[in-house]
């Protein structure tokens, strides 16, 4: 048990129209402060928002949440958050929205490797 850290997640939602409230799920963002680890995985079922949301460009939310991505890995490219101390960059990232791109609640849990657990997580929630 000594070998588990603490780490926190994410589930990112589609929100394709906002004031109707109904959602699928794309993403995990997961971080790890004792293991320095932030990252992020998405995949938007192309089906699925053809159904929910046909008027949503697949390669414009993909090039938003790749813009999430280079905010995980604290680039120069992703401008003063990229710069932000890892934590910050997460609870920017965690943050309540109220755009079509949105993330819940922050959970918590127990994990040895993070990029296992955030596998695990995306199987169980996004696919």
């Amino acid at each position: 048990m000594q070998d588990k850290v603490t780490f926190e997640y994410a589930i990112i939602r589609l929100v394709p129209k906002v004031e109707r409230e109904e959602f699928f799920n794309i993403g995990v963002i997961l971080f790890s402060k004792r293991k320095k680890y932030l990252d992020i995985k998405f995949y938007i079922n192309p089906e699925k928002l053809k159904v929910m949301a046909p008027e949503l460009e697949l390669d414009r939310l993909n090039e938003y949440l790749n813009a999430w991505k280079i905010i995980c890995d604290g680039k120069k490219s992703a401008g003063k958050i990229g710069e932000f101390e890892i934590s910050d960059r997460f609870r920017w990232l965690a943050a309540c929205r109220s755009t079509i791109i949105q993330s819940s609640k922050t959970h918590s849990g127990l994990c040895t490797f993070p990029e296992k657990e955030l596998e695990a997580i995306f199987e169980e929630f996004v696919l």
